[in-house]
């Protein structure tokens, strides 16, 4: 896989289509594969988490989620063309699992949010085979009903949502056990497609506003906004180390 580092993390120069191409490949070989969709913010945690840039390297896939990214790829001279975020990959993939029968599960967010984006989801991609849901909140001593629940759904696809880095390694330490051929954190897309959380605008997402707008609906989010400036530091160091 054509991949490119930044601030030490890798992340594969995919497009959507090629990602799609390569699910669709894991899916027919059935093994588990953990698709990772690294944005700004991950970059930044993984510098001080080893185990999380252990995921990161050992993933089968590590999409470019974000505005971000793209930057610091242009920035470093590395380009990727293409951004292939957790919210579009949802989508996607339902619209497959239509198409070709897959069977997705969807675990995490807020109780009752995974399974109103779950129906929206259905109502927009007739024939979606989402075969299960589950929130993220529950405790430790309730984690092997969790396991088995999935187990018993049978799904081809996992869609993890419980924030960057928790998801990670929640997969990585389950997915030999789960039966997934397809295991990804997806952040707050189950928000999105319930309908809970607006995306921006096109033209935001263009500009590369979209942090602006989710910032603006939620101001919770600051935490992660203000990474943004670290990440962009710290990429123009790498930028000047590699000039040096």
């Amino acid at each position: 896989m054509d991949s490119v580092t930044i601030l030490g993390l890798r992340v594969d120069r995919v497009s959507p289509e090629e990602t799609l191409a390569a699910i669709e490949g894991f899916v027919a070989d059935g093994s588990p594969h953990h698709i990772v969709t690294a944005d700004a913010s991950m970059a930044v945690l993984a510098r001080r988490d080893p185990a999380l840039r252990a995921i990161v390297d050992h993933a089968a896939l590590v999409t470019p989620d974000g505005a971000g990214i793209l930057w610091a790829a242009r920035l470093l001279g590395t380009p990727v063309p293409h951004k292939v975020s957790g919210v579009d990959l949802v989508g996607e993939l339902c619209r497959l699992s239509g198409a070709k029968g897959y069977r997705i599960f969807f675990l995490g967010a807020a109780p009752g949010v995974a399974e109103e984006a779950a129906g929206k989801l259905r109502a927009r991609y007739p024939g979606t085979q989402i075969v299960g849901t589950r929130d993220g909140y529950f405790r430790p001593e309730e984690e092997a009903g969790v396991l088995a629940e999935i187990q018993n759904a049978a799904p081809n696809i996992l869609l993890v949502a419980f924030g960057i880095p928790r998801q990670e390694k929640w997969i990585q330490a389950h997915k030999a056990e789960l039966g997934a051929a397809v295991l990804i954190g997806i952040g707050g897309s189950f928000d999105v497609f319930s309908g809970r959380v607006s995306r921006a605008p096109v033209w935001m997402q263009r500009s590369s506003l979209e942090w602006l707008y989710r910032l603006s609906k939620n101001p919770k989010k600051i935490g992660k906004v203000m990474t943004l400036p670290k990440f962009a530091l710290l990429a123009l160091r790498q930028k000047l180390r590699g000039a040096s």
